[in-house]
């Protein structure tokens, strides 16, 4: 079973008295352990079928299925509860807390799970600030790291829920070229060793180049 499935998704949105097409009609079935580019110009679609992944938007038209459930059918709250405990969220802007440090930042969305032991929180977090080379960075606020320090610990977040699939909006654009390469790695290595399933929008040749999956989108169609 897939674990993300689009039939027949479109998306149509006012631009002021102007009708947006953003999605066409999208069918796309993407499988478990799979490390996916979404690739094409600005405006052709690729960051609105982001959303729909991310359960962020709803499609006018057409199902939307994560781990075999209509993300159409459920209510805000058991929208936002699937959300958090399936999705891991990348950006571009890191989207940091600027007065938590690095383990506090990756510490956060565990704090949401009100029910999660402390120590399997503690864990947790330690294991993923390990696994992104953070380990001598714990007490850090963001303002003190790099632009690929600030991006670790947001992959590190992303992923210390455990979730389902991890969607990563343009994660190098911020970055210089070589600390974008050595992002990219680090996600390839976790995506192999953990087989959580990664899923890229992006403009990034390097992402492409590494992705064992490129979907290209234009004017709101999968060509």
């Amino acid at each position: 079973m897939p674990v993300v499935e689009l039939k027949g998704v479109k998306k149509q949105y006012m631009l002021g008295q102007t009708r947006v097409d953003a999605l066409r009609g999208v069918d796309l079935e993407i499988e478990k352990g799979e490390f996916l580019a979404i690739a094409g110009p600005s405006g052709s679609g690729k960051s609105t079928m982001l959303n729909m992944f991310g359960c962020i938007d709803h499609p006018t038209e057409g199902l939307v299925k994560i781990d075999g459930v209509e993300v159409g059918s459920l209510g805000d709250k058991e929208l936002t509860r699937y959300r958090r405990e399936k999705i891991g969220f990348i950006f571009q802007s890191f989207n940091l807390i600027p007065v938590l440090n690095v383990y506090e930042n990756i510490e956060f969305p565990l704090l949401l799970r009100h029910s999660l032991p402390k120590k399997e929180r503690e864990s947790l977090v330690m294991r993923f600030i390990e696994e992104v080379g953070l380990g001598d960075r714990l007490k850090n606020k963001p303002y003190e790291l790099s632009g690929g320090q600030r991006q670790r610990v947001a992959i590190a977040r992303a992923l210390v829920t455990q979730p389902l699939i991890v969607l990563a909006d343009e994660p190098t654009a911020n970055l210089d070229s070589e600390t974008g390469i050595k992002i990219v790695e680090l996600m390839r290595t976790i995506n192999e060793e953990d087989q959580t399933t990664f899923i890229f929008s992006t403009h990034d040749s390097h992402i492409m180049g590494k992705a064992r999956r490129v979907v290209r989108i234009l004017d709101g169609r999968v060509e």
